[in-house]
């Protein structure tokens, strides 16, 4: 054999063999990219089947207790729309409380600063269409808190129960915010506000404070307190004690409570199931969210799109 063919000969077998070890290279990557695949298909087809366990786990279930039992409603945390504490979870307990044939009183126990009077105005008119539906009552157990918004769905209870130390009260509005035209004038930083409309900016916090607007708010503020009031005084009657203090937004402690007719005696929740509802075992109907529900919170719609997308690649064979 000739130099140059033995040299067509070598440059072929290493051709040959870097071919080879691209080809290798390619089928490992292959590889590894529908393993990776079958991985996210699983933890999307994990989500989707999670979220389809949690609805059915919140369902009330077609064999619901029928013996007598107290009906446990959770109030806990902030009350607000995108807060677990809402008006749409608190309803849709209530009712599965109150239709229950087995469950002989409702018992609301609330552990909550407050949060959005339109979220308890909701629930508090709930409570009132369903004890006058049912004719079952309805008992509020106060534990740590059972401040503003969270007393506002107290007060639709026939009775309130408070600790001795349970902090309730804080019958008030308010709307709180900020002002940096100071900070800005100090910096020199100009504001630059365009408007269609000439009350479109107000309380900008970063306008000049407008005495118009500041008691249109306040008017604003005073109508919603009222609201507050009426709802508290509708709910607990005579029962209130006659103090300049009462709607001034302060709080008191659970004992002081009830000198004030704010609540009405110092209990717990298995006191009052075994003592007044005369129903020691109690069942909770609260609505609670779970994993998926989290996890879609969290990551928006993208889960969802990312869960259908992969449940479609998986009949599609590859």
């Amino acid at each position: 054999m000739s130099e140059v063919e033995s040299s067509r000969a070598d440059l072929s077998g290493a051709q040959q063999a870097l071919l080879n070890d691209l080809a290798r290279a390619y089928l490992a990557q292959h590889r590894r990219e529908r393993r990776w695949r079958w991985v996210w298909r699983l933890f999307w087809l994990g989500v989707a089947a999670s979220m389809v366990w949690g609805a059915m786990s919140n369902m009330p279930s077609a064999t619901a207790p029928v013996t007598p039992h107290t009906a446990l409603v959770e109030v806990r945390g902030e009350i607000a729309s995108d807060a677990e504490a809402n008006a749409d979870n608190l309803m849709t307990a209530l009712r599965s409380a109150f239709e229950d044939q087995g469950a002989r009183a409702v018992v609301l126990r609330v552990n909550s600063p407050g949060g959005s009077p339109v979220q308890a105005g909701l629930v508090n008119d709930e409570i009132r269409r369903l004890k006058a539906l049912h004719k079952k009552k309805v008992y509020a157990v106060c534990e740590e808190m059972c401040a503003s918004a969270a007393y506002y769905i107290a007060v639709a209870a026939d009775q309130i129960y408070v600790d001795k130390a349970s902090m309730v009260g804080s019958i008030g509005v308010l709307m709180d915010g900020f002002g940096f035209t100071g900070v800005m004038d100090k910096f020199g930083v100009e504001r630059r506000l365009m408007t269609a409309g000439e009350n479109k900016a107000m309380l900008d916090p970063y306008s000049p404070r407008n005495p118009q607007h500041e008691a249109y708010a306040q008017a604003m503020l005073d109508q919603i307190h009222q609201q507050f009031i009426d709802v508290v005084k509708t709910g607990r009657g005579k029962r209130l004690k006659d103090d300049p203090t009462t709607f001034t937004g302060l709080f008191w402690n659970g004992q002081q409570a009830v000198n004030l007719g704010l609540a009405d005696h110092l209990g717990s929740l298995d006191g009052v199931a075994r003592d007044v509802v005369k129903a020691e075992e109690v069942i909770d109907y609260t609505q609670k969210s779970n994993l998926a529900e989290r996890l879609a919170k969290r990551f928006g719609a993208a889960i969802g799109d990312g869960a259908v997308r992969a449940l479609r690649s998986m009949s599609v064979v590859r």
